[in-house]
């Protein structure tokens, strides 16, 4: 019989390999940030199962925001030196641009904030306020890592997931104008 491409029997010991091949523990930050990127690119693909096909431009766009993250999740599952020598995809300045087109498109439709809202309202908006607060995890994440490995960040990362934290916030409200449901707002409590 065969072995199956799924299960390769190599991390059995607690390691798991790079890009460039070597191995480290699963254990390390880094391992355990680009486990956190994947999962905020499960989310992503969750929320998007609740949106209907009137969500088709948002759709499209979220699927190059999941292609962009896996982009990011290769540069750190390979170490800076050997970065350049396997011409891994990177986050560009375009796809900023873009995001942040996203943002001011989706943002010119909704009613100015004057208060903060509580997350939730449509269960598709309520799944891109996790989205959204997945995505500052994995930023403060980021920030961790370059502090304390003293590794330079892949470019323009930090950025990346900063502007999409904006994106996923503007997104949900859009989301809920779209089923005309209503925002809740904060109330201090004295």
């Amino acid at each position: 019989m065969k072995k199956s491409q799924i299960y390769t029997r190599t991390g059995d010991e607690g390691k798991t390999g790079l890009v460039s091949g070597n191995r480290i523990m699963k254990s390390d930050i880094r391992i355990d940030l680009y486990g956190d990127l994947d999962e905020l690119n499960s989310r992503i693909g969750y929320a998007c199962s609740l949106l209907d096909t009137s969500f088709s431009r948002e759709i499209i766009f979220l699927h190059t925001v999941q292609s962009a993250l896996f982009d990011l999740g290769s540069n750190m599952a390979c170490e800076i030196e050997n970065r350049l020598n396997y011409k891994l995809p990177q986050i560009t300045p375009a796809l900023i641009t873009e995001i942040e087109k996203e943002i001011d498109r989706m943002d010119s439709e909704l009613e100015p904030l004057k208060n903060f809202i509580l997350p939730g309202g449509t269960p598709a908006a309520s799944a891109f306020h996790l989205v959204r607060t997945g995505t500052r995890t994995v930023e403060r994440k980021l920030v961790f890592y370059e502090e304390n490995k003293k590794e330079e960040l892949p470019a323009l990362g930090l950025i990346f997931l900063n502007r999409l934290s904006d994106y996923f916030f503007v997104l949900a409200r859009f989301i809920n104008k779209k089923a005309n449901a209503q925002e809740i707002l904060w109330k201090p409590r004295t």
